[in-house]
């Protein structure tokens, strides 16, 4: 242990925000990191505990789990790093994380909730940590290069350039197959290119990565769309084995009445599809086909995706923007409040609601309310919503009695979740899909049934979930595919 002690001398010191009038002005990153001699001090605050639940991944009760989905080993690499031994600390990472510099950005850190310092005192800041190892090993050349494929190695074709891709992809790779990703969008990158916004991940970090990943003789091919049928019969064809990597993009919708008009008049907008409209302008150029400028904006959920909308949004320039949750507002944070290690299911106020919060006259959040009806003008244009607060004392939503009332809204934005993944890209590839919606694997396997060389990971398999988990998911699937083709 590096430096015995330092959690009782060193206070935690995390990454800040830019101001919000300042970060509002562009896409550029939220944040701002400490210096790496500061971010080592911090690192020193590790107890190195001999059970280390900031690794463990499991659920403790609450609804998501504690500790790192990959099992990262957290204390030795923090160790390493406060000693100044960046580059082992980089390969100790590697061992367990293939992609440190997404997690290290978007993971809401599973790891820091489950971390024992915690319980009494604030956490060790593990995922600035992972970032400053992150970016000291692109700053010395980037991730340990691996050899070429044998030109007689394996043959295994990825669908889907996502987190889970890009993780089965370089495992495989890594472990000898000739790899090739296949991707129907225009670029490589899946949530993390045109999901997640940029100031939360700026896209040049995801094109570096493929970049990097072609460079070891990764293939990608673009604006493949492997739901076509020519398409699937010739990638199972040509490969020993396909793993399916595209997400749970089937978006969730609402019951409300006049929610499909709204959809077709162009001012209910699923979330994938405005933030993605949103990053596609912004490296394109031009304007984003679906933009909130001077509009009263709604956002129908209150997530992460719903967060990032927000965000969108008053950077777009919205005249004023809302957001809605079915659910009752959570407890407060602070003492007792959340029973360590498990995941502190309290309010949070994240990026975009504080800046919506402080640029629109403050609180713009409801909980307990039901969308009831889109409403639409004259012109078929949406003109706002019909909603009613919800009374949630007895377990369960009932509508109050004259909480009936309109919301103004020309741009409604629907952040509810997903159901699960697109079922064509699965028939086409042979893979049967259950009563959820998701692919039907052999027991403990990620094989789908009845197909012999097609596996399915990440969300694609499990339903949406989070980046890490995906990744880790991922890299559960690629060694059972290397064991079956003897990598």
């Amino acid at each position: 242990m590096g430096r015995p002690g330092a959690y009782l001398t060193e206070e935690r010191r995390a990454h800040e925000l830019r101001p919000v009038a300042e970060r509002t002005r562009d896409y550029a990153e939220l944040y701002e990191q400490l210096p790496p001699e500061q971010q080592r001090v911090q690192a020193s605050r590790c107890m190195m505990c001999g059970v280390a639940f900031c690794q463990a991944g499991i659920g403790f009760g609450g609804a998501r789990p504690s500790g790192c989905p990959l099992h990262n080993l957290i204390p030795e690499w923090n160790d390493l790093m406060w000693r100044g031994l960046w580059r082992e600390a980089a390969d100790r990472l590697a061992l367990t994380s293939p992609l440190p510099e997404f997690t290290s950005r978007v993971c809401p850190a599973l790891c820091e909730a489950a971390c024992n310092l915690g319980c009494h005192d604030e956490p060790e800041t593990i995922h600035d940590n992972e970032r400053a190892i992150s970016d000291w090993e692109w700053e010395h050349g980037g991730p340990r290069r691996f050899a070429p494929p044998a030109p007689d190695a394996p043959r295994v074709t990825v669908v889907g350039s996502g987190p889970a891709g890009l993780a089965a992809a370089w495992e495989l790779a890594r472990r000898g197959a000739r790899v090739r990703v296949v991707e129907r969008d225009d670029r490589a990158g899946g949530l993390l290119m045109y999901g997640i916004p940029n100031m939360k991940l700026e896209k040049w970090v995801v094109e570096r990565r493929v970049r990097l990943m072609e460079e070891l003789g990764v293939e990608f091919c673009l604006g493949t769309d492997a739901a076509e049928k020519d398409v699937a019969s010739g990638l199972l064809a040509e490969s020993d084995a396909v793993v399916v990597a595209v997400g749970a993009r089937v978006p969730r919708g609402l019951s409300a009445t006049g929610f499909d008009e709204g959809l077709a008049a162009g001012g209910v907008v699923f979330a994938v599809d405005y933030l993605a409209a949103s990053t596609r302008a912004l490296l394109d150029g031009g304007a984003p086909a679906a933009s909130a400028e001077g509009l009263d904006v709604v956002v129908i959920g209150g997530g992460d995706t719903g967060n990032d909308c927000l965000g969108t949004a008053v950077r777009q320039g919205a005249r004023s923007v809302r957001q809605l949750e079915f659910l009752p507002r959570p407890a407060e944070p602070g003492p007792g409040a959340v029973r360590w290690p498990e995941w502190p299911s309290t309010l949070k106020t994240d990026y975009g609601q504080q800046e919506a919060i402080a640029l629109m006259g403050g609180e713009m959040r409801s909980w307990a309310v039901d969308t009831r009806e889109v409403l639409l003008g004259a012109d078929g244009a949406v003109r706002g919503l019909s909603v009613v607060d919800l009374d949630w004392s007895g377990g369960g939503p009932e509508p109050v009695a004259g909480g009936e009332r309109e919301v103004p809204a020309q741009l409604v934005l629907v952040a509810c979740g997903f159901t699960g993944p697109e079922r064509g890209v699965l028939e086409a590839l042979g893979a049967g899909a259950g009563e959820r919606g998701l692919p039907v694997c052999e027991p403990g396997l990620h094989r789908a049934a009845g197909t012999g060389a097609v596996y399915v990971a990440g969300d694609a398999r499990t339903g949406s979930s989070l980046v890490v988990s995906a990744i880790a998911d991922a890299m559960a699937c690629a060694g059972e595919v290397a064991a079956d083709l003897g990598l």
